[in-house]
């Protein structure tokens, strides 16, 4: 039984579930999000900070501040409650309510942004006013996530390593694409081992990661408004962009299997179905999908009817996946 006294130390790092009895293909998706920030970002989140207390940046006097869209953001709130820093969490009104209560129990102090930039959106408006604290007093210190890397380190070091020991005959790696940071600690892993491993980046319709168009992403976590300064596309071997009504659409149909995962999740199984049906059909390949999150702060969003319909309306969301869901969600409701 693990004994531990910070929350930084406990993670789950070899579960997985077979899809095939939900989806019908069969691919493993990696669980990350049980530990006690909730998601993939717990390992980053501390490996910026040690580096950043090792470096001397980091001191008892210092206010930690830093853009998320949710979920290293949390992290970040477990963190510093541990080791006692001020937090400051820099969002945006697309960060789940859930998400933003969480951070505030944990004693963070969470300034919204209302409003986009004229370039780069939600996520340069962010930027900026991270920037602007940080202009404003020396003792702010801002880890960057997009850009630190300590990022892709982190997963470098655990995720990937896991991954390979669990899986010898992999074949292909599904990881979502946000800062990148896990996404180029496991590509860069798999391409410096030697193995003959495909890493597939799966992003949102709506980021501009990839070169694509910015449009309107209403589903945080997954996608950016700016390119990530972490991104080096040449460890990426193909990529896999997902409407956000396919997340939804996956995320219902695992809930109707009993799994609750979150948003992020929901775009990165739809992208690795997406991509193995479009591929590979009918072929058996060894595939592990990484799920950075659990669905409990979701449950206002994309598990929520009245919120769907607004959003996405009926149409883009009827699939026939989706009629035992329905079915069983109307019941519960009436």
């Amino acid at each position: 039984m693990p004994v531990i006294t910070s929350p930084q130390e406990f993670n789950t790092e070899d579960l997985y579930v077979d899809l095939l009895p939900v989806l019908g293909r069969r691919f493993y998706l990696k669980v990350e999000g049980f530990n006690f920030a909730g998601s993939v970002k717990l390992k980053a989140a501390a490996a910026m900070v040690e580096a950043a207390e090792r470096a001397g940046r980091l001191t008892e006097d210092s206010v930690l501040v830093e853009s998320s869209s949710g979920n290293l953001g949390v992290a970040l709130s477990v963190i510093a409650a541990d080791k006692g820093y001020r937090f400051v969490c820099v969002t945006d009104n697309r960060c789940n309510l859930a998400t933003r209560r969480m951070m505030e129990a944990l004693g963070t102090e969470v300034y919204t942004v209302t409003r986009p930039a004229e370039e780069g959106g939600f996520l340069a408006a962010r930027f900026d006013h991270v920037r602007a604290l940080c202009a404003s007093d020396p003792g702010y210190v801002w880890l960057n996530q997009h850009a630190n890397p300590y990022n892709w380190r982190a997963h470098h070091d655990t995720t990937a390593p896991a991954i390979a020991r669990q899986f010898p005959d992999l074949d292909v790696l599904f990881v979502g694409a946000g800062t990148t940071g896990t996404l180029m600690g496991c590509a860069r892993y798999f391409r410096e081992s030697g193995r003959p491993v495909t890493v597939v980046a799966v992003d949102t319709v709506g980021s501009v990661t990839f070169g694509g168009p910015a449009q309107p992403r209403m589903v945080p976590g997954l996608g950016a408004g700016v390119r990530p300064e972490l991104l080096d596309a040449s460890y990426v071997d193909d990529v896999v962009m997902v409407p956000e009504p396919e997340t939804v659409r996956a995320c219902r149909r695992l809930a109707a299997a009993g799994f609750l995962f979150g948003g992020s999740t929901g775009t990165v199984v739809a992208g690795a179905r997406r991509w193995l049906d479009a591929h590979r059909p009918g072929e058996e390949l060894t595939a592990v999908a990484i799920a950075p999150d659990l669905g409990e702060r979701y449950l206002d969003t994309v598990y929520q009817e009245s919120w769907i319909r607004d959003v996405y309306g009926d149409a883009e969301l009827e699939d026939r996946d989706d009629v035992e869901y329905r079915r069983r969600l109307t019941e519960s409701m009436a």
